[in-house]
């Protein structure tokens, strides 16, 4: 197996990337784009007009994260197509479709500033039009968890931490699924992505700490 293959640095940039990813994404998510976009359309306009530091620090934590993404599946397959080439080519594959999907969504969310004083309610549809590609984009991602649990359980990573991502794997179908087909189901079940950020998380912790993969 070439050096490459085991080496703990890389693996540890594995987790570092994996860190920045977590963080920007949970940041961009939860903390500064969540907030505005609960009530009406015209609610949520409002919100944004007044929060637009907010949202553009947003679509910085997004590009951030999504180039973060792109850097991990490229980090993910140098560190495992010698395990199972197939396996980590379709995962690398998964992984960059879902940053395709996720960098076209944020264009839509980028225009939302320019159009909130004269079309509020198209700037309103320009985040959901961004929404609806980030669930598409987890659809894949949620393929790609899939596969990946099963080249870490192939490898030195934990069992419970490669079931754990297939199950994130899970939720990520089945959420994006629900979103698309059944919006009404969908609030019930967020509490579930709890899961996905536990298991992405302490996958990010085994790769930093132990420099094993």
């Amino acid at each position: 197996m070439p050096a490459l293959a085991q080496s703990p640095a890389l693996t540890r940039s594995a987790g570092a990337l994996y860190l920045v990813i977590i963080l920007c994404g949970l940041t961009a998510e939860l903390a500064l784009r969540g907030p505005l976009l609960h009530g009406t359309p015209q609610e949520i306009a409002a919100a944004m007009a007044a929060h637009l530091p907010h949202l553009r620090l947003s679509l910085l934590a997004d590009v951030i994260m999504l180039l973060a993404d792109i850097a991990l599946a490229l980090v993910f397959f140098s560190l495992l197509r010698d395990r199972a080439p197939a396996l980590a080519r379709a995962a690398l594959v998964f992984r960059l479709g879902q940053a395709v999907l996720i960098g076209a969504s944020l264009m839509a969310l980028a225009s939302a500033p320019a159009l909130l004083d004269d079309a509020p309610r198209m700037a309103v549809h320009m985040t959901e039009m961004h929404a609806l590609g980030y669930d598409i984009g987890l659809i894949l991602f949620g393929v790609n968890s899939l596969l990946m649990a099963r080249l870490l359980a192939l490898g030195d990573t934990p069992r419970i931490i490669a079931l754990g991502i297939a199950a994130a794997g899970l939720v990520y179908l089945t959420g994006s699924l629900l979103r698309l087909t059944a919006p009404s189901l969908s609030a019930t079940f967020e509490p579930a992505y709890l899961v996905c950020i536990l298991a992405e998380s302490a996958l990010c912790l085994w790769l930093l700490i132990t420099g094993r993969i």
